[in-house]
């Protein structure tokens, strides 16, 4: 997501979101921003963990028919 963002537009967001949030605010959101995406890659990866369990469970009941 981010590596299709160069520097210049980084630059430019960070310094929005100095003048809209205040210097004060900027960690607690960036602390917000970072426990969100983890919580949401581990979402992620566990329906990815689930569907290839079914998976793999449907071939080997496959197998043993």
């Amino acid at each position: 997501m981010l590596g299709n963002l160069g520097f210049g537009e980084v630059l430019i967001i960070l310094m929005i979101a100095l003048l809209i949030f205040g210097p004060s605010k900027l960690p607690q959101l960036g602390k917000a921003a970072g426990q969100t995406l983890r919580e949401f890659k581990k979402g992620v990866r566990d329906v990815m963990d689930e569907d290839e369990t079914a998976a793999k469970k449907e071939a080997k009941s496959e197998v043993h028919h």
